[in-house]
């Protein structure tokens, strides 16, 4: 299975920073898989964000629940990520990841997102 982020490496403050992790070689749907977007801003350890199950069911870190939003298109394979309202704060690697149980078997190369005007 492989992961590939894909999106905007540049976004301004107070805009939406919107990504989409492809997967291929095995399907979001099965049973028992929770897809994941995790973070890592610089000089700071991994956060995690949020994540789809293969239910299609979403859950959210409380401190960012507020403004995030993940999604999935199954035709496609694909799940995304949508953050609200960001600041330089949310300036990270973006990373998506698969895991079932406590291991997170699957991840992407990540992605560099910088907030700044």
């Amino acid at each position: 299975v492989q992961l590939q982020e894909s999106g905007p490496g540049l976004v301004k403050p107070s805009q939406t920073l919107s990504l989409t992790c492809t997967v291929s070689g095995g399907s979001i749907t099965t049973n028992y898989y929770y897809w994941s977007w995790i973070r890592q801003p610089p000089g700071k350890g991994l956060e995690w964000i949020g994540n789809i199950a293969y239910s299609g069911s979403t859950y959210y870190s409380p401190s960012l629940k507020s403004r995030t939003s993940i999604s999935r298109d199954t035709s496609n394979n694909q799940f995304s990520l949508q953050l609200s309202s960001v600041t330089p704060e949310d300036t990270a690697v973006y990373y998506c990841a698969g895991s079932t149980g406590a291991h997170y078997y699957y991840w992407g190369q990540g992605t560099q997102v910088t907030v700044s005007s």
